[in-house]
C-alpha cells in the first residue's frame, strides 16, 4: 500500500462527510431526497459513488438521521487511521533518509 491509497481513500472519506452534511443540513426540508455514498476499492485508490437515495414520495424529508450520524463518525475514524498511516511513513522515511547519510 502506498500513500496514494491512502491520500484517496481521505478524498472519499471528505465526499461522503459532504454529502453526508447536506443530507442532515436538509433534514427539515419538505420533500428533500438525500444522497446515498458507496465506497469502492480499486486496485490502486478508494473513490466514492454518489447517488440519490430512493425517493418514497413523502412530503417530508427522507433524511434519516440514524443512517446520518454513524456515517459521520465512520468518516472520521477511517480519515484519522489513514492520517496516521501517512504520517507513520513519513516518520519512517525521516528515519531511513537518517540512516542513510
Amino acid at each position: 500500500m502506498n500513500i496514494s491509497n491512502n491520500v484517496s481513500s481521505i478524498q472519499a472519506h471528505q465526499t461522503m462527510l459532504n454529502v453526508n452534511a447536506n443530507n442532515v443540513a436538509n433534514v427539515n426540508t419538505d420533500g428533500f431526497v438525500p444522497a446515498d455514498t458507496r465506497m469502492s476499492d480499486d486496485t490502486n485508490s478508494v473513490s466514492a459513488n454518489v447517488r440519490l437515495a430512493d425517493n418514497n414520495g413523502s412530503q417530508m424529508s427522507q433524511t434519516d438521521l440514524a443512517k446520518e450520524l454513524p456515517n459521520q463518525i465512520v468518516a472520521q475514524d477511517a480519515t484519522a487511521v489513514n492520517v496516521a498511516a501517512i504520517r507513520t511513513r513519513d516518520e519512517m522515511m525521516g528515519t531511513l533518509l537518517d540512516m542513510r547519510v
